[in-house]
Parts: C-alpha cells; structure tokens; sequence
C-alpha cells in the first residue's frame, strides 16, 4: 500500500470534528424524520419527546406547541418541546409536555442545554405564563435556586424477562394470586384496532375516581399517529363481555401502560390485574425488558396498586420555574380545593360526564 492510500484511508477513518456554531430551531413539517431519528438514538429521550405528539395535542385539544432544537454542522445535538395551557380555572403554564409522564431537554452536547432553556425561558416571558414546568426523569437544574421542586410523582419501573413463570414469581404473593384469580375465571386478552371497547372501559373508571374524562378522539389519534408503538390490548370473559381494557406505547425495549380502565366485572374477576399480566406477557414476548407502570400521585389508589406489584417507587422530580405566578402549581385531585367538585362529578351520569369532561381536561395538561 502506498503513501497516498494510506493517507487517504486515515482520512476517511479519523472521527469528524463539529466546527460550526449551534443555532436555534423551531422544528417544522420538513424536520420530524431527523427529529425523530434523533430522538430514538438519543439515550436521554423519551417516547414523549417523538415529533408525533405536536400533531396529537394540537388536533386533539387546540393546544399551541414549539418543539425546539439545536443542530450543529447540520446535526441535531438537542430537543426541547414545550406546550401552553391557558386556563381561567387552572392557570396559565409552559411545560415539557401536557399528558406526558416524561419531558424536558434531550440532549447528546451538553452545550446545547442553556441555548434550549434560554429559548424556553423567552417564550414563558413572551407568552406571560405563570410558571414553566420540566417533567423530566432526574433534576436538570439542581443548583439553579430559580427552579423549583415538589414530591407529588413518582414512577414505577420493573425489569422483567422473556420467561413467564420468572415474571409471575417477582410478583408477590398477594397479587400473584389475584392475577391467577383472573387465569381461572377463563378471561382473554385480545388486540384492537380501534380504542372503541377501550374508551368504555377506561370512561366507566374515572367516572368512579371523580376524574374528567378525555375525547375519545385523543385516544384514536395516539393510534393512528404511533402506529405499531401504540397498542390497545381489551380483556373480556369467555362469552365476549368487556371487563377492561388499556393502551400502551412500546419505546425501545420498554412497555409504558399508559391509559386504561375496568367495567364491574373487574372488580368480581380480578380483570385489573388479569389486565397487567396479560399485557406483561405479551410485552415481554415480544422482546421488552421493562415494564414502566408510568407516573402515580403519592397517596392515591393507583400508588398502592403498583406498589402492590412489587414496584420499587422512584420521585419524579419535576421542576418548575415561576414568572406571573407566585407559589407552585397544584392542580391534582390531592388538593382539598377539588374535593368538593370530585364528589359531585362522580354523582353525574356517564352521558353528561362523557361530554363535559373533554373541555375540563384539556385545561389540566
């Protein structure tokens, strides 16, 4: 080999260095391909930072979105995608995302992280926001007195493995037999191709919590915008009747169980639990190794539900920066204010609950 070959060989092998500046982006129709290839390939991103969500959340609730990124040499090095929430009841908020359980900066340079807050930190200022909010898994300001924290989440996320007696006995035993309970009461778990049977499942369950329902058309969108990452798997009884039914996002090798719920029957069949499990071996058939039972509220059913299971509870540490706002945000059912507006919402029949609940629960994000 001569010289020349050499030289020209070690060229093409030495790593290429960025040398130009990072600028800022609002992504547009022509950028969700390298968006979204950016985030599947960045360790720090989420489901909840794919490109998918602006079109969900604009089309399903009228909310206004920028989805930020730096690029650098033509690469993108991070993303930022921020959501507003106007609201008489509930103020008026910039976060990182409404109805994401995760959010935040997703970054491979950690240069690119003050340029995206710096973006954040003008909109809230143009848009006269009381506070924005960061949803992210760790503190991405732990030394910035300026953002705030609160212990209000926390998420559950479990290993599991491709065996299913290994996942059935890291099950405690209690639960172990409450999900048996459902194998022997001869319930199916079957895919759907829409979020019909879905909707009614999960509607009859927060109407029972007192909580606003959302438009079954935000459900549908999730399907059809995700596609094969976004699943809804309905239990029923032997002869075909609903006993619950959720949906679930696949990332990476995770399960996300994101929105779900249960008929009567549940509660006589242990269809909950029949659900989970069903899902769980489903998942991990198909090659997942984490089963992320997503974000629950300290103190509420749906904690001690996952608990149940064995789940290790882990903080999300949600940060929050105030502007017209003087105190923290705490819109969540814990919240003595709301106690007396649960009460009533669960007193309402499904019909009206089904056709309020959609113009309340945009407003909560």
């Amino acid at each position: 080999m001569n010289l020349i070959t050499e030289a020209a060989q070690a060229k093409r092998a030495a790593p290429v260095t960025a040398t130009g500046p990072r600028t800022l982006h609002l992504m547009q129709p022509r950028d969700r391909a390298r968006w979204d290839a950016f985030v599947r390939a960045c360790p720090e991103a989420t489901f909840f930072h794919l490109s998918g969500w602006q079109k969900v959340l604009e089309q399903s609730f009228g909310i206004r979105t920028w989805f930020y990124y730096v690029e650098q040499d033509g690469q993108i090095q991070g993303v930022l995608p921020l959501a507003e929430i106007k609201s008489r009841l509930f103020g008026h908020s910039l976060g990182a995302m409404p109805f994401c359980v995760y959010g935040g900066v997703a970054a491979i340079d950690d240069a690119a992280r003050p340029l995206l807050d710096l973006a954040a930190h003008e909109l809230a200022l143009r848009l006269g926001v009381g506070h924005l909010e960061y949803r992210g898994m760790q503190r991405a300001h732990p030394d910035d007195p300026s953002w705030h924290t609160r212990e209000l989440y926390v998420t559950f996320r479990k290993e599991i493995t491709g065996d299913d007696e290994t996942n059935m006995t890291a099950i405690p035993r209690k639960q172990r037999a409450m999900v048996r309970k459902g194998i022997k009461h001869g319930l199916i778990g079957e895919i759907d191709d829409n979020v019909d049977r879905m909707f009614d499942a999960y509607a009859h369950s927060v109407l029972r919590l007192g909580t606003p329902v959302f438009p079954k058309k935000y459900f549908a969108m999730l399907l059809d915008v995700f596609g094969d990452e976004c699943e809804v798997r309905t239990v029923t009884t032997a002869d075909g009747q609903l006993v619950g039914s959720v949906l679930s996002f696949y990332w990476r090798d995770e399960v996300v169980p994101y929105y779900g719920g249960g008929t009567e029957l549940a509660r006589h069949t242990a269809g909950n639990d029949f659900l989970y499990w069903n899902l769980m071996q489903a998942a991990a058939a198909r090659g997942c190794r984490v089963f992320d039972y997503g974000r629950s509220k300290i103190g509420t059913g749906a904690y001690d539900f996952k608990k149940n299971w064995g789940f290790t509870a882990t903080p999300l540490p949600y940060e929050y920066k105030l502007y017209a706002a003087n105190q923290l945000p705490d819109n969540n059912p814990l919240n003595p204010k709301y106690q007396l507006f649960i009460k009533m919402w669960k007193k309402l029949p499904l019909p009206v609950a089904n056709f309020l609940g959609p113009y309340i629960v945009r407003n909560l994000g």
